[in-house]
């Protein structure tokens, strides 16, 4: 476990374009993570480095699913205006908290092969790094990626929380976000655990209001945490101070459709909130 400084460099997120050797960070970003019941409340998706960045508009045509699990599963997909930067309003009809889910489609980009291999190296990648060493080649690198990001709305359901929901890569907390610290996490990979994979996590200050200050505008912040899942898939998060937090994870791996890419990358994140005075469960 270590302290980073964020990377300052960016991965493209164009098709088969060249580009620097670091990718952006994705996440959802409710306008607040603890609004009452029947109180709305947008969510927007941002993508960046240091847990600032630049919002994402809403592009159905890249969705596979928005969904939100409270007393039962809600389609939020249909919520937002293509083009708009609100992508759902929600409001959840009791207390007990909302896990939001996003899944992707797949987005082909093109790498330098010697970009692609710091990217690799940057990210934590060994097993393709590994690869990538045993046939060294400088050749462009065409890959594909996808996105799957969660965000929990506080509440008292813990299994709200801790249930899977089904995206093909996930931080599942077992316990509730923002109540737990450390809060422990496993990364599922098509419903396993996923051994072995690099688990890092950002904190973003409140504002004097304690709300979540406007990540297109606030300062970034350095990486605060990494380490490696165990066999179980499993990692335990420090998360005492209060802020948003993020949370996230990539998995690579030989692209399951040879003649759209050599390699796909699945990009994880969890988002949540860390009450100031919030009561600890450990």
């Amino acid at each position: 476990m270590r302290t980073r400084l964020p990377s300052l460099t960016a991965l493209l997120l164009g098709p088969l374009l060249a580009t620097a050797a670091s990718a952006h960070q994705h996440w959802l970003a409710p306008e607040r993570y603890d609004p009452s019941p029947g109180q709305a409340v947008s969510v927007r998706a941002f993508a960046g480095t240091g847990f600032r960045g630049e919002a994402k508009v809403w592009a159905p045509e890249r969705c596979v699913r928005l969904t939100a699990r409270t007393a039962r599963l809600v389609d939020l997909a249909r919520g937002g205006s293509p083009g708009g930067e609100s992508w759902a309003r929600f409001a959840a009809s009791d207390g007990g908290g909302a896990m939001l889910a996003y899944e992707s489609t797949f987005v082909p980009i093109a790498l330098p092969g010697r970009e692609f291999d710091e990217y690799l190296e940057e990210e934590g990648l060994t097993g393709p790094a590994a690869a990538r060493r045993a046939s060294p080649s400088s050749a462009p690198v065409r890959e594909r990626y996808r996105r799957c990001a969660k965000a929990w709305l506080s509440g008292n359901e813990a299994k709200r929380a801790t249930t899977p929901m089904g995206l093909p890569l996930e931080l599942v907390p077992l316990d509730v976000p923002g109540l737990a610290r450390p809060l422990r996490v496993r990364v599922l990979a098509e419903g396993r655990p996923l051994a072995g994979a690099l688990v890092r996590s950002w904190r973003a200050p409140f504002d004097e209001a304690g709300r979540p200050r406007d990540a297109a505008t606030r300062d970034s912040v350095a990486i605060t945490w990494e380490a490696r899942t165990d066999t179980r898939g499993e990692v335990v998060v420090p998360c005492a101070e209060p802020g948003e937090w993020l949370v996230a994870t990539v998995d690579m791996r030989p692209s399951g459709d040879p003649a759209a890419a050599e390699w796909e990358s699945t990009w994880a994140s969890l988002t949540f909130a860390r009450a100031i005075g919030a009561r600890a469960r450990r």
